[in-house]
C-alpha cells in the first residue's frame, strides 16, 4: 500500500475491488473505510504500515445514458441516498443516528448542552415527558462530534436494564451494565490488568454497586468522561453520616470534582421541600450554587444557574412548535369499602394492642428501646390492614435471623436512635429517596419492639395470626372491592397495574384475582412482581405479561421508580394508600406519560371507609396531592421529611386513651396544628414551584431557534413523512405496496432480499409515534428502510437497465416552462474544531485535536438553459420540481439528450464548486450557532469535491398532446 494517496476523511479509495471512502479515526495509523453504499456495520479497519491491501484513488462513477426513465424514480434515489445518511452535516449530528422521532421540545435541553463548555445540567421535567430521551440526545450528539469517547450511567439496579434498551435501541449506543449480580461476569470476560470500569465503552453501573466504600475510589478513578446520574434526588447531602444517600451523594461529589467532566442530573423531584437537599444538588452542578439563597436571587444568579437547570410542566410542552405531544388524560377515583365484621374485630384488637405498646413504657427503658415499640406499633397496624397475608407473613416468621443480622451491622439499643431513620422507615413509610423500595414485611421492626415484649404480648401477636388466617377471600371486603373494579376495568379494554406495599399482600391479590379470573379458555392473566425476584426475573414476567390481551400487573413499589409501563397498561389501583404522597405519582407516572397510547389513564385510591388510618391518609396528605395536581398540572412533593409528615399525621394515633371502637378520623386529626403545619409548608412549597418552573422552563430558548435547526436537519436527513414517502414507494415499486389500514399500514409481504434480516411474515407498521400496541414504529434507521435504501442505491450505482430506479430521467412536463436541468449530489464535508484546551488532559487534547468528522449531506441543484450559461435555481425550487413535476407525453430520444447533457457536464465544474463552499459555509455558521461556547472551539467546515453526482434530470416544457378523434 502506498503513502502518496490522500488519506483526509471524505475521500474515495478503491480496495478490495470495491469503492469506499475515507471516515475519521482517531487512531492516525489506522485507515477506516466505508463502503460507497454500505452502512456502518460493514465498516472496516486497515493498519497502514502493514502493507497487506492495496488503497488506490478513485471518483464517483458518472450516471449513464443507458438506463433512463422518467423523474419519478429521481425522488426515490434522492430519499434513498438521504436515509442512508448517518452522519448528517447538519448542526445536531446526532439525529441521522436515531431510532425515534424526537419532540421539538426535547431538544432543548440538548441545545442547552452546546451551549456549554463543560455540560453539567439538572433536567427536572415533569414524569413522562422524557428525560431519559432528552439524555440520550445529549450523550449521542457528543459522542457524534468526538467531544466525549465514554458515557456512564449511575441508576438504581433497576433500571440499569431499561437504560441498557433505551441505549442500544434508541441512541445506538452498546454498555454493559455493571452490578452485584452482572460484575463476575464480566470481569471474566476481560484481560488480565483490565478494569471493569475502564475496559467497557459505555457502562451503566448500579449506584449501589458504585457508592461502597471498596468500589467508589476504582470507579472515580476510571470514570467515563460524561455521567448521567438518574433519579438523582436519592443523591442530595444526608444528615446522618454513614447513611446510603450519603454514600451516594459522596460519590457523586467526588465524581464531579473533575471539572472536565460532563455531568448530567435527572430527577422529576429535584426539590424535597428540603432546601438544603436541593442546594446539595444544585452545588454538583456548580460549587458555588450550593450557597445561593433561591427565593432572593440576583438576576445575575438566576440567568447563571437558568443555563444548567431545566424544569418544564407537561402544560409547557403539550403544544410546542406546533406540535401537539398527546399526554394523556388521568382519571382519578376513590373507592370505599367497609371492613367486615370479623375484619374489623382484628383491626381493633391489633389498635388495642399497638396503643397499649406505645402506653405502657416503664421508666427503665431507653430512649431507643421506647421509640422500637413506636416503630413496631406502627408496623404491627400497617401490615395487618395491608391484607391478612402480610398480617401472617410478618408474625409468622421466624425473627431470630432478622435479630441476628441486626447485631452484625453493629446495631444495638444505643446505636438505633441514628439507625431506624433510614432502616425503619423503610419498612414502616414510603420514603422516595432510597435507590430501591422496601416491599418485604415488616418484621425486623416488630421484632425491635419484641425486645421489650412480655410473653402475654407474644402470645397476643400469635392470636393475631389465627384470626387472619381466617379472613382471607370472601371475608376480606378490600380484597372483594378490588377484583370487581379490576373487572369493570377490562370490561372498558384498561389494563390495570395493582400497586401493594408489601410482597405477601402482592402474592395474596395475585393469588386471589387468578382463582377468579382466570377461568379456562380466558385471555386474562395475572403476574405478580415484586422485590423477591431478581432484575432479570421481573423482565422475564414482564414480557409474559404484555403477550396476553387482558393482562393484569400485581406489583409492589419495587417498580413505582423510573420503570415505563405506559407500553403495556393503562390504568392504577392504589391497594396500600401510600404513606408518602411523592409515592402516589410515581406510581401514575408509570402509565401516565408520553408513550401512552390510550387517551384516558385511570387512577383508583382504594381505602376503608371505616379505617382511621386511611382516612387520616388520604385527608390528610392524598387528596391535598391529587388537588395540586389537577390544579397546577404538577406533583409538589410535602416539604418534610416522610418520616416528619407521618409522624405529623399519626401523632394522636396512640396518644388518646380512646379504644378503637370509639376511635374515629377526627380522633386521629385532632392534633390541628401538626396537620396545619404539614399543610402550611406545603402550600409554601406550591408557591416555590410556581416560581422556579417559571423562571426555570427555558423560555429564553425560542421555539423558533429550534424550529430553525430542525428545519435544517430535515432538509438533509429527512422527515417522519420522507420516511413514509420513500417506504411507501420503494414498496410499490417492488410489488408489495402498502395496504392502508386503521392503526396504520399493512406490509403484506417482505421484498426477497430484506428476508433473511426480517423473515416474510407481514407486518403492520406505522411511521409516527407513539405507535399503537403491536404496531411497528419504522423510523429512519428501521433495518426496512435501511435495507430498501441500500438495495435501490446499489441497483442504481450498477446503470444497468432495471424497472426499479435510473440515474437518468427525461420529462416532458408543463411544470416548468422553459428547459430545466436537475442535479442530484450526494455532498460530503469535513468538520474541523478548534480546541479549547482549559481544563483537558493532554491526553484528551490530543484526540479531540486529530479528530476530523464527516458530515453528509443529498443536495439538488438546478438551472435552466445550457451548461455554458446555466441560470441557477434557489435550492428549495429545485427540490419542489423534483417532487412534484409530472409527465405530460413520452420523450421521442431522451438518450441523446441525456448524453449532450453529459459530455458539457464539465462546463459547471466552476459554479458547482462554488456551490459546495457556499453550503460549507452556510453549514460553519449554522454549527457554530449551536455550538456557541468560545471563539477557540470554532467549527471550520471544508467541502470535499468533486461532489457525487447521483443522478441527472432534464425537465422539459411541453403540454399533452391533444386527443384526436
Amino acid at each position: 500500500m502506498t503513502d502518496t494517496l490522500n488519506y483526509t476523511p471524505g475521500s474515495m479509495v478503491t480496495c478490495r475491488s470495491r469503492q469506499w471512502v475515507i471516515l475519521p479515526d482517531e487512531n492516525p495509523d489506522l485507515i477506516r473505510l466505508r463502503p460507497l453504499s454500505g452502512n456502518e456495520e460493514e465498516i472496516i479497519g486497515i493498519f497502514r504500515h502493514l502493507n497487506l491491501e492495496t488503497l488506490e484513488a478513485a471518483t464517483f462513477p458518472h450516471p449513464t445514458a443507458d438506463n433512463i426513465k422518467d423523474h419519478s424514480t429521481a425522488l426515490l434515489l434522492m430519499d434513498a441516498a438521504r436515509h442512508l445518511l448517518r452522519s448528517g452535516a447538519g448542526p445536531f449530528r446526532c439525529l441521522g443516528r436515531l431510532s425515534l422521532r424526537p419532540r421539538p421540545y426535547q431538544l432543548v435541553p440538548l441545545l442547552m448542552a452546546l451551549r456549554l463548555e463543560t455540560v453539567r445540567l439538572l433536567i427536572a421535567d415533569d414524569v413522562g415527558i422524557g428525560k431519559t430521551v432528552e439524555a440520550g440526545l445529549i450523550v449521542r450528539e457528543l459522542l457524534d462530534r468526538g467531544e466525549i469517547a465514554r458515557i456512564a450511567v449511575l441508576c438504581p439496579p433497576h433500571l440499569c436494564d431499561q437504560w441498557q434498551q433505551e441505549l442500544r435501541e434508541k441512541f445506538h449506543i452498546d454498555a454493559v451494565v455493571i452490578r452485584s449480580g452482572t460484575a463476575s461476569k464480566l470481569e471474566r470476560a476481560i484481560p488480565n490488568g483490565s478494569h471493569i470500569f475502564s475496559y467497557y465503552r459505555h457502562i451503566i453501573v448500579s449506584l449501589d454497586y458504585a457508592k461502597s466504600e471498596r468500589r467508589k475510589a476504582s470507579f472515580i478513578a476510571h470514570c467515563p468522561d460524561f455521567v448521567i446520574v438518574d433519579e438523582a434526588h436519592t443523591c442530595t447531602r444526608s444528615s446522618n453520616k454513614g447513611t446510603s444517600q450519603q454514600q451516594r451523594h459522596q460519590l457523586i461529589t467526588e465524581t464531579a470534582e473533575k471539572t472536565s467532566r460532563h455531568l448530567l442530573l435527572l430527577t422529576a423531584t429535584p426539590h424535597s421541600g428540603i432546601e438544603e437537599s436541593f442546594l446539595s444538588l444544585l452545588g454538583l452542578l456548580k460549587p458555588e450554587f450550593a450557597n445561593l439563597t433561591l427565593d432572593k436571587l440576583t438576576e445575575t444568579e438566576r440567568d447563571n444557574l437558568a443555563g444548567h437547570f431545566i424544569q418544564r410542566r407537561r402544560a409547557d410542552v403539550k403544544l410546542w412548535l406546533g406540535n401537539e405531544t398527546p399526554f394523556p388524560e388521568r382519571q382519578s377515583d376513590e373507592e370505599p369499602y367497609k371492613l367486615s365484621k370479623e375484619y374489623k374485630e382484628l383491626f381493633e384488637e391489633v389498635y388495642n394492642f399497638a396503643r397499649g405498646l406505645v402506653k405502657t413504657t416503664t421508666v427503665d427503658m431507653t430512649y431507643a428501646q421506647r421509640r422500637g415499640r413506636y416503630w413496631s406499633a406502627l408496623a404491627l397496624i400497617r401490615c395487618v390492614m395491608s391484607s391478612p397475608a402480610a398480617a401472617i407473613a410478618t408474625l409468622n416468621r421466624s425473627l431470630s435471623r432478622e435479630l441476628g443480622e441486626m447485631r452484625e451491622l453493629g446495631v444495638g439499643s444505643r446505636e438505633l436512635e441514628t439507625t431506624n431513620y433510614e432502616l425503619f422507615s423503610s419498612y414502616v413509610y414510603d420514603p422516595t429517596d432510597l435507590e430501591q423500595a422496601v416491599d418485604a414485611a415488616p418484621t425486623v421492626v416488630i421484632e425491635q419492639g419484641q425486645q421489650s415484649y412480655g410473653e402475654g404480648d407474644k402470645r397476643k401477636l400469635r392470636s393475631f395470626i389465627q384470626v387472619a388466617e381466617k379472613l382471607q377471600g370472601n371475608k376480606d371486603q378490600k380484597l372483594q372491592t378490588c377484583t370487581i373494579y379490576v373487572q369493570n376495568l377490562l370490561a372498558n379494554n384498561h389494563h390495570p397495574i395493582i400497586w401493594c406495599r408489601y410482597i405477601a399482600t402482592a402474592n395474596y391479590v395475585t393469588e386471589n384475582l387468578r382463582q377468579k379470573l382466570e377461568k379456562k379458555g380466558s385471555q386474562i392473566r395475572v403476574i405478580a412482581i415484586t422485590g423477591e425476584q431478581s432484575e432479570d426475573e421481573r423482565e422475564i414476567r414482564l414480557n409474559e405479561l404484555k403477550s396476553y390481551p387482558q393482562r393484569i400487573l400485581v406489583a409492589t413499589d419495587c417498580l413505582s421508580e423510573g420503570i415505563n409501563l405506559q407500553s403495556h397498561f393503562s390504568a392504577v389501583i392504589h391497594y396500600d394508600l401510600p404513606w408518602n404522597p411523592n409515592r402516589l405519582e410515581q406510581r401514575e407516572g408509570r402509565i401516565d406519560r408520553y408513550g401512552q397510547i390510550a387517551t384516558q389513564v385511570k387512577s383508583c385510591l382504594l381505602y376503608g371507609q371505616d379505617n382511621p388510618v386511611d382516612g387520616a391518609v388520604l385527608e390528610v396528605l392524598i387528596r391535598k396531592a391529587v388537588q395540586i395536581h389537577k390544579t397546577l398540572g404538577i406533583t409538589v412533593p410535602v416539604p418534610m421529611d416522610s418520616t416528619t409528615v407521618s409522624e405529623a399525621v399519626f401523632k394522636s394515633l396512640f396518644d388518646k386513651s380512646t379504644d378503637a371502637q370509639q376511635l374515629s378520623l377526627l380522633d386521629l386529626l385532632d392534633d390541628e396544628s401538626a396537620v396545619e403545619q404539614v399543610h402550611k409548608q406545603w402550600d409554601k412549597a406550591v408557591e416555590r414551584e410556581k416560581i422556579s418552573r417559571t423562571r426555570f422552563a427555558q423560555r429564553g430558548i425560542k421555539p423558533t431557534e429550534v424550529e430553525q435547526e430542525l428545519l435544517e436537519s430535515d432538509e438533509i436527513l429527512g422527515s417522519e413523512k420522507d420516511v413514509e414517502r420513500f417506504v411507501k414507494n420503494a414498496c410499490e415499486k417492488l410489488n408489495c405496496g402498502l395496504i392502508e389500514k386503521k392503526q396504520g399500514w399493512l406490509l403484506p409481504s417482505i421484498p426477497s432480499f430484506l428476508q433473511p434480516i426480517l423473515g416474510n411474515e407481514k407486518r403492520l407498521i406505522t411511521f409516527t409515534t407513539p405507535a399503537p400496541f403491536e404496531v411497528e414504529y419504522i423510523g429512519r434507521n428501521h433495518p426496512l428502510v435501511e435495507g430498501l435504501a441500500r438495495h435501490i442505491l446499489e441497483v442504481a450505482l450498477l446503470n444497468n437497465q432495471n424497472n426499479l430506479v435510473a440515474r437518468c430521467g427525461f420529462t416532458i412536463t408543463d411544470t416548468v416552462s422553459k428547459r430545466t436541468t436537475l442535479l442530484l449530489f450526494r455532498l460530503r464535508h469535513l468538520l474541523k474544531q478548534k480546541v479549547s484546551h482549559r481544563k483537558l488532559s493532554e491526553s484528551e487534547i490530543s484526540r479531540k485535536r486529530n479528530y476530523e468528522l464527516l458530515g453528509e449531506e443529498c443536495v439538488v441543484i438546478g438551472f435552466t438553459g445550457p451548461p455554458s450559461n446555466p441560470v441557477w435555481l434557489a435550492p428549495q425550487e429545485a427540490k419542489a420540481l423534483l417532487e412534484q413535476a409530472n409527465s405530460v407525453r413520452d420523450a421521442i430520444n431522451p438518450k441523446q439528450e441525456i448524453e449532450d447533457f453529459l459530455n458539457s457536464f464539465d462546463e459547471l465544474t466552476a459554479d458547482l464548486e462554488k456551490f459546495a463552499k457556499e453550503r460549507s459555509l452556510s453549514l460553519s455558521q449554522s454549527h457554530q450557532r449551536v455550538r456557541a461556547i468560545t471563539q477557540e472551539n470554532r467549527v471550520q467546515v471544508i467541502p470535499q469535491l468533486p461532489m457525487d453526482l447521483l443522478g441527472v434530470y432534464i425537465l422539459q416544457a411541453g403540454k399533452p398532446r391533444s386527443r384526436t378523434s
